[in-house]
């Protein structure tokens, strides 16, 4: 957290208006899943064989100079130059957070040393049969609680990442992060799932207003007398933030993502928008008044923490005081939620022209095309 505030204090201090807060280095698509809820494996065979060197890895760490790396994918420990990446990154000093199922993590754990700048992100979506349901696969649950004991024991750092899907119940969610916490892992990574349109199921995902029920929910729960206490990877308005108590809008470049094609714009999210040459020039030149909440369709539901904790993140360091109440007493539960952020789009917003359409328009525009 030291050294966190410290570089974006002095981001701040040289006025930068986009900084980044985490590189998504995303080194592979291949998975060893298919996951009902991931669009990232629907790409053809050659595609899915590529891979981010360990020279082009480095280049775009150093380029981008963000303080965390994480590394999603695909499945990273499929990668076979994965521990060199890992070393590469750990040895500028820079946190990284590996994220993986699991299966591969027994096989390969020694390749790796444990270090305060490397964590296993382990990915769990919920207990035994949810995630296994989450994941299309049995068994999986057991290999990764397996992989986290394992890892613990060996001295590494644990955290987990954790997706929720429509239908989740909010009781079995916190019996679920109660296992975790049990499992002694340091925080938990939770986001409510973004639409992929090419995952190959549509109806699991969250609506906005969904989402933010379902966390107040989960909170309340948090707070019951024999209660065990969670720890969360995330600031706390963030959290405040999926209860439903703070308006944000996204910013993209706090997570900027770099993959086997390129700077992926505007988003790890988003992947059929083009590709940058440069991080210089992702920044510079994304159209990024294109995207956001009210400004485009495809990110209305979108309340991510690839989005919206740098934006949390900032706001704590514009109120601190905000962000100290809000840390004491944890996300409000109850009560009037924050406003949503205007609808600013029609169909020209996929062409960049943004204009204010009053919200009936938009309804009866809907009705007809439908």
């Amino acid at each position: 957290m030291y050294k966190v505030a410290r570089y974006i204090a002095g981001r701040k201090l040289r006025r930068d208006k986009r900084y980044p807060l985490v590189l998504m280095l995303e080194p592979l698509f291949q998975c060893n899943l298919a996951c009902s809820g991931c669009g990232k494996i629907d790409y053809p065979k050659e595609i899915l064989q590529k891979r981010v060197s360990v020279e082009d890895a480095m280049r775009a760490v150093d380029e981008c100079g963000a303080p965390i790396v994480s590394i999603p994918g695909g499945e990273p420990l499929i990668h076979k130059e994965m521990p060199q990446i890992v070393a590469g990154i750990v040895a500028r000093e820079k946190f990284v957070y590996l994220c993986t199922n699991a299966i591969l993590l027994s096989k390969h754990i020694d390749e790796y040393q444990p270090s305060p700048y490397l964590t296993f992100s382990i990915h769990l979506d919920g207990n035994r049969q949810r995630h296994d349901e989450s994941v299309c696969q049995e068994g999986v649950f057991d290999k990764a609680v397996t992989a986290i004991q394992l890892a613990k024991a060996k001295g590494f750092r644990v955290t987990i990442n954790c997706t929720l899907f429509n239908g989740e119940d909010p009781a079995d969610v916190a019996e679920f992060f109660d296992t975790a916490t049990r499992l002694g892992v340091e925080g938990i990574t939770v986001s409510p799932g973004y639409s992929y349109h090419h995952a190959p199921k549509q109806d699991v995902f969250l609506g906005r207003n969904a989402s933010k029920q379902l966390f107040r929910s989960i909170f309340s729960l948090s707070r019951r007398p024999s209660g065990i206490a969670w720890s969360f990877n995330h600031s706390a308005l963030f959290l405040d933030f999926l209860a439903g108590n703070q308006t944000y809008q996204c910013t993209p470049w706090s997570n900027p993502t770099y993959n086997v094609f390129g700077w992926q714009r505007p988003c790890y999210l988003l992947s059929d928008e083009g590709y940058a040459p440069s991080y210089r020039s992702l920044i510079d030149d994304t159209e990024w008044e294109k995207y956001g909440v009210g400004k485009n369709p495809r990110c209305d539901n979108c309340m991510a923490h690839c989005g919206f904790e740098g934006t949390a993140v900032n706001d704590a360091f514009s109120h601190p005081l905000k962000a100290l109440k809000v840390w004491m007493r944890g996300p409000r539960i109850k009560g009037r939620m924050a406003p949503d952020l205007p609808v600013k789009y029609a169909d020209g917003a996929r062409y960049g022209t943004v204009a204010a359409i009053p919200l009936s328009e938009i309804k009866r525009v809907s009705r007809e095309n439908t």
